[in-house]
């Protein structure tokens, strides 16, 4: 095995932890906002998948991918943060 691959799999550990982690906190979580943060690390534990797939392999395919994912996690937290900001204020 070369030392791209034992990076390789040493970051997807990492990742796979992380995402186990992150869905724990979605699914426990006691709050809306403590499921949305989980929801949004989530998202970018995916993307620095990607990420890290698109440059061991030395492509670019996925590109337009990470970005809806991206646009996703942006949209997702601001219509969050604007719904708790309404919830607030009554």
């Amino acid at each position: 095995m070369t030392f791209l691959n034992w990076i390789s799999i040493a970051a997807g550990i990492m990742f796979g932890i992380g995402a186990i982690a992150a869905v724990i906190r979605i699914i426990r979580g006691p709050s809306i906002l403590d499921r949305a943060l989980a929801t949004d690390v989530l998202l970018a534990i995916a993307m620095c998948g990607l990420g890290a797939e698109m440059a061991i392999n030395r492509h670019t395919d996925t590109l337009v991918v990470l970005l809806v994912l991206a646009m996703f996690a942006v949209v997702g937290s601001i219509s969050i943060a604007r719904f708790m900001a309404k919830q607030d204020a009554s």
